[in-house]
Order: C-alpha cells, then structure tokens, then sequence
C-alpha cells in the first residue's frame, strides 16, 4: 500500500521494526505501547501461534526512510482478552451468514487502560494510517477493525475518519496535588474516611507489605506472582493470558516501570498486585492471592496503588477493568472510548444503532455514580 512517497506496510511482529524508531513514535508516557512491552508479549508466546493474538503491527514510512507512524495491531481469532465485549456482534454476524472473525484489534494486548493508539511523528499521518488499516481488512476479507481504550486526544481522529465510537466506564483515581494519603482522606465524607482507615488496618495488621520495583524484582518474587496470577486468571478467563516467561521478559526490559506490590505472612509471599507506571498515571494491571485475608485486595490494588501514585507524583491511577465497588474507595467513574470501523454496511449500519441507544445507557450510568462518590459535599 503506498500513496506518493508515502508506504505503508504490515509486520509480523513489533520486534521486526527497529526499537528506537519504534520508541520514539510511542514516546515515553504509556508502557503498553512500548517496543519493551509489546516484544515481550511475544517473545515469550504470550500472542502469536495458538494465541488467537496474531501480531499485525502497520507502520509507514516515507520514501523507504525510518518509521513516521505506526499502529500495534493483532489479527484476532476470538475477542478474549480485549475487555470491549462484541460477542453477541460475532453471534449476530455469523448468523447472517458472514465471518466475523478474523478481525483486525488494534491494542495492548490483555491490557484496559487508556493510551494512543496511532504512533505519529505527526498527526498528518492518523488519516493514511487508519485508511492502510481498512485497506488491510478489505483486501483480505476482514469483517471489521477494532481501536480499544484510545486516548482523548486521539478520539476525533477516529469519528473524523469515519469510525464509530463507543463508550463505557472505568473507574480512576485522581490526584489533585496531595502530599499524602491522609490529604486524600480527607477530601471523603466522615464515613467513608472512617471506612477506608479501617479497611487499611485490618488488611496491614495481617500482612507485612513490600513494594519492590526494577532489579529489587528478583525470579522469586516472580516465582510468587504467577502463582497468583495463574489462581485469579484461572478464576476469571479459564487460561492466564501472559506465560511466566512474560514477567522475567518485563522485568528484563521495562523493570523500572514496573511496580510490583506483595504481602507477606511469615516472611512467605501470600498475594501479589502488580503495576506499569506511566508518565502521568499508575495502571493496575494484575491481582492474586492464596490465602484469604479480609479487605487485603482493597490493599494491594487501591490504597497502595494510591499511596504509590501520590509518591510518585502521578496524576491518576488507572485500575482496570470493571469494579463498582471502587467507588467507595474514592475512584471515580471516567468513560472510555473505542473506535469501529464494519466493512459490511447493512451490519454497520446495524451496529450504529445499538451504539446510539447503548451510548444513551452509558452515559445515565456515568451520572448516577457520579452522585453516589464518597467525597464529601461542598
């Protein structure tokens, strides 16, 4: 595919491209984006055969000189893993007698947090790279092309190009400039202040906490880990999704954006939550335990993650998918975006009008937890 000067190409994986050219359209701000992150994801077989995540990544460049845009993309067998749930698209689709699948995802892979999804030297070339990803779908008989949990700034670019968006909810933790977890504390109602302190000592009398990141992360303490993320992903997905190769890799390359928070009884690691900490949030990622301890997940996840965040000086925390119940632990509901673009127009046209009315749902949602916070009233 080519338009003047310009050429766009398909990879068969992050790691054909050269890291630095890579790197430098991702920029330093979301990890999940980073040539460290997604190479790692399939160095150690976490996508690529058998998967159902094959690695596609567009990229173009300009008269055969380096990388001016690029896109991390996955030919996708299934819609596991992608935390926007169009299964019933894929029922409906394949009842009418079409193929749903593959489709084109374009993503971190397992990963719901917020990010750019076009990498751009300049944002002149959002529009040859989205038409590079339909002409990628069209050519090859693809139903559909999936942009998920895209950045602010990048949303116009999609619905200008023709891409419809949909919305859903997350819940963040935002920092406004506190020195301390008991600043944000005391922006919550009486209650619910007394509710978190209480939850903190609990959890804290129970276990020691050690929060460890870069080369404080040694195999052991990776060793621990897994065995909590086998137990939650077992739970939740049926198969973990990241092999234990996944974390040594991690660790090798992106160890000091990585925040890996434990408990302890007896010296014995007993549950795990882990981060990527990016320029301006902390995203929680993973969670695990075997052995239960009352409010310990509140703990590892948020209070923590909080506490981290404030340290770090970082405006959010981003802490996955789903989760009412964070809510009430000063989170508060944000919306996320994704972009779809249907090569079939009878089944787009289809799919914009449930977009219309699930929008509607979305945002009545957003508005009655917006009212439902624990912070206190002015």
């Amino acid at each position: 595919m080519s338009d003047g000067g310009l050429a766009a190409r398909v990879g068969g994986s992050v790691g054909a491209f050269d890291r630095d050219q890579w790197n430098a359209l991702a920029g330093a701000d979301n990890p999940f984006v980073s040539h460290e992150f997604l190479t790692a994801l399939e160095d150690s077989g976490s996508v690529g055969p058998g998967t159902g995540w094959q690695p596609t990544p567009l990229v173009i460049s300009e008269d055969g000189g380096p990388l001016v845009a690029a896109m991390p993309a996955y030919l996708k067998g299934h819609s596991q893993g992608e935390y926007v749930f169009d299964h019933h698209w894929a029922d409906a689709f394949e009842r009418a007698g079409g193929s749903y699948y593959p489709k084109l995802q374009i993503a971190a892979p397992f990963t719901p947090a917020t990010g750019p999804r076009l990498l751009l030297s300049d944002p002149a070339y959002a529009a040859p790279l989205l038409a590079a990803a339909e002409q990628l779908c069209l050519q090859n008989g693809f139903s559909s092309a999936h942009a998920t949990f895209i950045e602010p700034g990048q949303q116009p670019v999609f619905e200008e190009a023709g891409w419809m968006l949909r919305a859903d909810l997350q819940f963040h933790w935002h920092n406004h400039d506190f020195a301390s977890f008991d600043d944000f504390l005391a922006t919550l109602a009486s209650r619910k202040r007394k509710d978190l302190r209480k939850e903190r000592a609990a959890a804290q009398a129970e276990v020691d906490i050690q929060r460890l990141r870069g080369a404080d992360i040694r195999a052991e303490h990776w060793d621990a880990f897994w065995e909590f993320y086998q137990d939650t992903g077992a739970r939740k997905w049926g198969t973990p999704y990241l092999t234990r190769a996944a974390f040594d890799l991690i660790s090798e390359r992106m160890g000091e954006r990585v925040l890996l928070v434990l408990a302890l009884q007896d010296g014995e690691p007993i549950a795990g939550a882990l981060n990527f900490i990016g320029g301006e949030a902390l995203y929680g990622r993973y969670w695990g335990c075997t052995r239960e301890v009352r409010f310990l997940h509140f703990e590892l996840c948020y209070y923590q993650a909080i506490d981290a965040a404030i340290g770090l000086g970082l405006a959010r925390v981003e802490a996955g998918a789903q989760g009412g119940h964070k809510l009430a632990r000063g989170y508060r509901p944000v919306e996320t975006v994704s972009a779809h673009w249907i090569a079939d127009p009878g089944f787009r046209a289809a799919i914009a009008d449930f977009l219309k009315r699930e929008r509607a749902g979305v945002a009545a949602d957003r508005n009655y937890l917006a009212n439902r916070t624990p912070f206190r009233k002015t």
